[in-house]
């Protein structure tokens, strides 16, 4: 079922990102350098450049989906956008962030004009390009976040955008620019677009907002919590209500829209998993995706089955898991495709793995699955 599967070794993957073609991926191996790979005609992967700016550990990767630019953030409280120069290097640009601690989400905007950046200082920077000085500068929205930003995501229209943070809040705020964009008509999360406006707010329940994010549309907003529980709310029934299922899993640290009805969740549990989400917002667990088949085996006694595990000289936690991914699932992201078709999703895991899957093949295995 997973089209391709890399190791990076025994260190994990703490992020990724793919650039346009899908030709290059650049990834951290959780420490302070980011590595960018080619896949060559054998299908292996090949590293051909280390970026080294940063000197604590680098805790996210965007890779503009339309240009060939590079935005990462770090542990060091800084960020940088790297370009390719005609010497085939890549140059890193100042980014002027202002902040006492640790950066630990980015995320490009879909025009590729400015960027946010989740920090652990309470607030989060959005930045653009200011060409007297050549360098991006930012502007800060600090209320009414209380605690550190875990997740950024987009809204299709380039000015509002969401963010999930450990006060157990998912937020909609306003990026607006004035003086690189013009003034953004009103949504269905309200009419009032000053930069750092609170569009709207939901949570305060009983664990970190891990991720969020928007549908194609724009009109759903999708979250996971480390209370494992999915959260989705659709404007275009009433933006004011919150529709909640909650699992019996372990926490989720990332979501996905697949397409206008699929919303993929991977985390702790070290799975994947597909909740198909009604015309209110409702999620559905569809079932869980890429099933490993199983070698047939009649049901043991307790006394039975460590009996067995003593003949082996094994421990439970010696077994290996079904799962392909053997550690938590770090981050999902969209390989082939966009958020209302996906083709291929991407997975990389603590376990130095990264999978490329194909998204279709998966929706078959989901049939019919139990969890």
């Amino acid at each position: 079922m997973a089209a391709d599967k890399f190791s990076f070794g025994i260190d994990p993957v703490s992020c990724h990102a793919w650039n346009k073609d899908r030709s290059q991926v650049a990834v951290s191996l959780n420490d302070h350098e980011v590595h960018i790979y080619s896949k060559g005609r054998d299908l292996n992967m090949r590293k051909k450049k280390t970026l080294s700016e940063h000197t604590q550990r680098v805790t996210s990767i965007d890779w503009a989906p339309k240009r060939n630019i590079i935005v990462t953030c770090g542990s060091d409280r800084n960020a940088h956008v790297w370009t390719l120069n005609g010497n085939n290097e890549w140059k890193p640009t100042l980014v002027i962030l202002r902040i006492n601690r640790a950066a630990t989400c980015v995320k490009w905007s879909p025009e590729e004009n400015k960027f946010a950046v989740g920090t652990g200082a309470r607030l989060i920077c959005v930045c653009h390009f200011d060409e007297e000085h050549d360098w991006w500068v930012s502007k800060h929205v600090k209320k009414p976040i209380r605690s550190t930003v875990t997740s950024i995501d987009w809204h299709p229209n380039n000015v509002l955008f969401a963010a999930g943070s450990t006060d157990f809040k998912a937020r909609v705020f306003s990026g607006y620019i004035k003086d690189i964009e013009d003034k953004p008509s009103s949504t269905p999360w309200g009419a009032k677009m000053t930069f750092g406006n609170v569009m709207q707010e939901y949570g305060g329940g009983g664990g970190w907002v891990h991720s969020v994010c928007f549908d194609a549309s724009g009109n759903r907003l999708a979250w996971v919590g480390h209370d494992s529980t999915v959260n989705i709310v659709n404007t275009s029934a009433d933006v004011g209500v919150v529709q909640t299922i909650k699992t019996n899993l372990l926490p989720f640290l990332n979501c996905v829209w697949a397409g206008p009805t699929s919303l993929v969740v991977g985390g702790h549990d070290c799975e994947l998993y597909m909740y198909t989400v009604d015309g209110t917002g409702k999620p559905t667990l569809g079932g869980k995706l890429a099933v490993e088949a199983k070698a047939k085996t009649g049901k043991l006694s307790a006394m039975a089955k460590f009996k067995q595990l003593d003949s082996k000289a094994t421990t439970e936690q010696d077994t290996q898991k079904s799962s392909t991914h053997q550690n938590s699932i770090t981050q999902l992201s969209i390989h082939t495709g966009a958020k209302e078709a996906v083709v291929k999703l991407t997975s990389t895991g603590a376990d130095g793995l990264m999978v490329n899957w194909d998204y279709k093949k998966l929706e078959s295995s989901a049939k019919g699955s139990k969890v």
